[in-house]
């Protein structure tokens, strides 16, 4: 029994020491198989790990992955437009830009503090860091983000640079692959350029020196500390803290990064005081920007599209540019425009369109209200200022009435197709006496002065002839001047570009030539041109609205060259000077009264069949100027005072002309101040009765009158003057100075 239970015993020993030996050696083999997992693991994260940071070493040191200097030669930027102040000095007036305001500005002209604000706010380890700040990175996954982005100054601009925005673990390794490249090949202080020129700082802004202008109207060396931190403070969200729509919010970001600056040694308390107690200031003069003011679309002004439209067709003519391809060279290429535009006469009119400040129609439907459009230029082609409209404009770009829309210029084409040529051929002069009666033209009589008179059937002198604006009398110089002549004056002499010169209906007729029924009309700016022959000495100047364009590297590519062509002789322009001022000052003028207050002014009207069209051609020694007003669907103009055009005119150069010294007009050596007979339009003697005063080309003098006897006076030596005259005026009837 005892033996029996010793066997079974050991055999239940064998047995369980059997079972305890399999179970250790499963354990065994299963310490083994994680221990040859880890090592594996471990061997494998080791293979990876170390293939990575020699793919990352790699990829930090090898090529340049970002070239920033083709970035920043061949990106979009804005185009600046300059006009020139009082003292001189280009003066910004106008951004154009596509769908990104962006102007790249190197780091040295940003002012003292972008630098140091940007760094404080965004990434203060900026200058020891090599891209990445680890510690930065470390953390933002650790705590998931809840310590703030790991993104450092070189990141964001990788990010800016690429478009790569999305919220991915391949993006942000990248990102950071990128950062340590750029690092290698470029030195902080050009990074951090780019970078100031790449953030978007909210209002269609892209770079500080838009932003600036934008919302300060300041260049960017010209932002103080306070300034700065409101720009940098943008960026982190640019609709959150957009200082014109979110003011408190954008402020209390500032006060965030004044702090920043001073615990990181970057300003002492002096000027955290001083930066803190700051008041922004914004652009429209007040502490907090209107609401959705940034919402609007900035209408630029009609001066700024004549500027575009010429430029985009100087460009196309020099380059061979496509409309498209000049255009976008306009809103991308980063171009400075220096405008030709007087800020004092442009404000003038503006204010004086905008506010239809001499309009019979204040308001009312866009096609029941009268429209008007102007231009006012100097005596060498420059236009200091036009309106292509009144009343609010409507967009960019419009309809520029100035520039682009012909209108029958009525009796204002006459100084230019009719008096300006007779006199200068010599077949008229001052007091020549004309037929005031109607002409057969096609077997009919025609035509009819303005209010339907048929004539007076007695003569006027020339000077009289176009102060009262007959119809008749032009009509009769055309016929001794022909229709080739006339017409070739207008073409080739003032440049007239409008003219219709071939087919059935053309502008080498009577009505055309003689009273101003042009077949396509005249553009404003073209006949403004022209008549700034009569007030700068005979000549013909190309207008032009800008000085210089240059390209973003600093290169003039279009440059206007002020050059001017004889258009008539300088005694014709000094006779004709003469005669249109007789429009302002003849008791029949036309247009009397409506000269400019202490300036010697000249000027003629126009008027159209049925009263569709008015004009007011007028110029003073400083400005000549060209006005017409009308409607856009053509109408018979009611409900006015005067001459509409004229008393916008009148309005504008009384503004102008404020403290203005009273100005001259050129004069000719070869032009004399004679009395002639007023009955007989020669030369007057001690006994022609009834004397008046005229200008003459000494060179071509009227013979003396024989009509009433008497003595001629001598009137080919040098003493030939106005004074020569005295004697005969003493023994005749006082003479009448017109």
């Amino acid at each position: 029994m005892d033996k029996f239970n010793l066997n079974i015993n050991t055999k239940n020993k064998t047995k369980n020491n059997s079972k305890h030996r399999k179970v250790k050696k499963d354990r065994s083999g299963f310490v083994t198989a994680i221990l040859s997992i880890f090592l594996i693991g471990v061997l494998t994260v080791a293979i990876v790990g170390a293939s990575l940071v020699i793919y990352i070493v790699s990829f930090a040191n090898g090529e340049l992955a970002i070239d920033l200097d083709n970035y920043k030669n061949n990106q979009n930027q804005s185009t600046m437009v300059y006009a020139y102040d009082d003292s001189n000095e280009p003066k910004l007036i106008q951004t154009l830009h596509g769908s990104e305001n962006r102007v790249w500005v190197d780091l040295a002209d940003m002012g003292p503090y972008l630098y140091d604000t940007v760094i404080a706010l965004e990434d203060k380890r900026f200058e020891k860091h090599n891209g990445v700040d680890w510690k930065r990175t470390f953390s933002a996954v650790l705590t998931t983000g809840k310590s703030g982005g790991g993104s450092t100054i070189t990141q964001q601009l990788i990010k800016n640079l690429t478009g790569e925005k999305d919220l991915t673990v391949v993006r942000k390794f990248n990102e950071i692959l990128y950062a340590l490249n750029l690092e290698k090949s470029y030195e902080k202080s050009e990074i951090l350029e780019a970078y100031l020129n790449t953030i978007y700082l909210g209002e269609g802004c892209y770079g500080v020196k838009t932003a600036a202008e934008k919302y300060f109207d300041k260049d960017v060396s010209e932002l103080n500390l306070t300034e700065c931190a409101c720009l940098v403070s943008i960026t982190n969200a640019p609709g959150k803290y957009d200082p014109l729509v979110n003011p408190e919010t954008n402020r209390e970001r500032v006060d965030y990064c004044l702090k920043q600056m001073l615990e990181q040694g970057k300003i002492n308390k002096s000027e955290y005081n001083e930066a803190m107690e700051y008041q922004l200031v914004f652009k429209d003069g007040s502490l907090k920007a209107k609401e959705n003011e940034s919402k609007t679309v900035e209408i630029q002004s009609y001066y700024i599209d004549y500027v575009i439209d010429s430029v985009v067709e100087d460009l196309k003519e020099k380059y061979n540019y496509t409309t498209a391809q000049a255009e976008n060279k306009i809103y991308y290429g980063g171009l400075k425009i220096y405008s030709a535009v007087d800020l004092n006469v442009q404000n003038a009119m503006e204010d004086e369109y905008y506010n239809r400040r001499s309009f019979s129609q204040k308001e009312g439907d866009a096609k029941e209200i009268a429209q008007s459009a102007m231009v006012i230029m100097n005596y060498e082609g420059r236009v200091c200022g036009i309106m292509g409209g009144a009343g609010t404009k409507p967009g960019n770009r419009c309809l520029n009435r100035a520039t682009k829309s012909t209108r029958s210029p009525g009796s204002a084409i006459k100084p230019l197709s009719i008096y300006a040529p007779a006199i200068e051929l010599g077949i008229i002069n001052y007091s020549s006496m004309i037929l005031d009666a109607q002409i057969y033209v096609d077997g009919n009589l025609w035509p009819q002065n303005y209010g339907g008179g048929t004539g007076s059937g007695t003569t006027v002198s020339a000077q009289k002839a176009l102060a009262r604006s007959l119809n008749t009398v032009p009509a009769r110089i055309l016929t001794d001047l022909t229709f080739a002549r006339s017409f070739n004056y207008l073409k080739k002499n003032f440049h007239i570009s409008t003219l219709a010169e071939t087919g059935s209906d053309t502008d080498i007729n009577y009505s055309p030539l003689a009273v101003g029924g042009m077949v396509n009309g005249v553009k404003l700016i073209d006949i403004t041109a022209a008549y700034a022959a009569f007030g700068n000495g005979g000549m013909y100047y190309k207008p032009y609205c800008y000085y210089k364009v240059e390209n973003a590297d600093g290169e003039v590519i279009l440059q206007t060259e002020s050059k001017g062509e004889r258009a008539i002789s300088a005694e014709t322009a000094n006779i004709m000077n003469q005669m249109l001022q007789t429009v302002v000052t003849d008791s029949q003028g036309t247009v009397q009264g409506y000269g400019v207050s202490g300036q010697p002014t000249f000027a003629k009207s126009g008027t159209t069949s049925n009263d569709y069209d008015r004009w007011f051609m007028g110029g003073t020694p400083y400005y000549v100027s060209g006005t017409w007003y009308g409607y856009d669907e053509q109408k018979r103009i009611t409900g006015t005072y005067g001459n509409p055009a004229g008393n916008i005119f009148r309005s504008i150069m009384k503004v102008i002309h404020k403290d203005k010294a009273t100005g001259a007009f050129p004069t000719s050596d070869n032009v004399v101040k004679l009395a002639y007979c007023a009955d007989s339009g020669l030369l007057a003697t001690d006994a022609c009765p009834n004397i008046k005063y005229g200008y003459y080309n000494k060179n071509s003098l009227p013979e003396a009158c024989s009509t009433h006897g008497g003595t001629p006076v001598e009137t080919t030596t040098a003493e030939t003057t106005e004074q020569q005259f005295d004697v005969v005026v003493a023994t005749t009837k006082k003479a009448t100075d017109e």
